[in-house]
């Protein structure tokens, strides 16, 4: 039996899948069980409950081989991410009372720095906070995730451009698919370590291939652009971030752009991604059917 946090979304739907297609038992805490009604009919143990609530993590950690935990994105955080801090002190409480015999948990590229990491301050918190526990622990330092990039599909069908906000968009940065982190999340589940490991997962990719793997999908010739960087509050309201809200966001793409944010951390271990962005997004376009 393994837990699996965040089944209803992609990393951690992916990784339940997995762990069942090789025979496994899942749990998996969810706030609204009837938004879960498909992975209990499938044999998934699903429990009601809230990642905020120790006990709970803690009931549901009772028994299990192992656990896969993640923090929900939180895209426009209080000043101090006390929101995170929160659900963080939970997890700690929770493994505290019901230990497994393995750990994984979900961080991000970048997340060893300690400052200047706007959003991604939460998996560095996350990494500091989870990193003295005495079970062994394998942090999944995950790239950026690709699906991100196929929301915009429509747009990009319409008009022919990408509007990123990578720049140069010749530069090359960590990209994954949340199918590859899944699998990733349950190879190590199944495998065995001891202390701590760290994991930085994906490919690099470029606004550029990006921009050349839609051109693919869509069958239309597709150009990546630079949103200027004093257009992006803007930008990211448009995309529905409150005003006075996106400083966290502009401060993980600035971070990102300069290489601050990046893989290539003596002492982890680089796993490529196996799922390309052509592929995720012809996923994507036939899932919500011509684009």
């Amino acid at each position: 039996m393994f837990l699996v946090s965040g089944i209803t979304g992609k990393v951690g739907g992916a990784a339940a899948r997995r762990l069942l297609e090789e025979g496994h038992s899942v749990r998996a805490l969810v706030r609204d069980p009837l938004k879960a009604s498909e992975w209990s009919r499938k044999g998934v143990d699903v429990r009601r409950g809230d990642l905020n609530d120790a006990a709970a993590v803690a009931g549901a950690l009772e028994g299990v081989e192992g656990a896969y935990l993640m923090l929900p994105p939180v895209i426009a955080p209080t000043p101090d991410f006390a929101e995170v801090k929160a659900m963080i002190a939970s997890f700690r409480e929770a493994l505290r009372q019901a230990p497994p015999p393995r750990l994984v948990v979900l961080s991000s590229f970048g997340s060893q720095q300690r400052s200047d990491l706007g959003l991604i301050t939460a998996t560095h918190l996350l990494e500091e906070s989870l990193d003295g526990l005495p079970l062994p622990t394998a942090f999944v330092r995950a790239g950026s995730f690709l699906e991100n990039y196929a929301h915009g599909l429509g747009r990009v069908a319409s008009t022919g451009y990408l509007d990123s906000f990578m720049a140069p968009t010749d530069r090359s940065v960590p990209m994954v698919g949340t199918a590859d982190i899944g699998n990733q999340v349950a190879r190590l589940l199944l495998g065995g370590w001891s202390g701590r490991k760290f994991v930085e997962l994906g490919t690099r990719y470029s606004p550029d291939d990006v921009a050349r793997a839609m051109s693919e999908v869509l069958g239309r010739p597709v150009q990546a652009r630079p949103i200027p960087r004093e257009t992006w509050a803007s930008s990211l309201q448009a995309m529905g971030l409150a005003p006075g809200t996106t400083g966290a966001y502009e401060e993980m793409l600035d971070g990102i752009n300069s290489g601050w944010i990046d893989f290539g951390v003596p002492g982890t271990e680089p796993v490529a991604a196996t799922v390309t962005p052509a592929q995720v997004f012809a996923q994507a376009t036939k899932a919500r059917g011509a684009v």
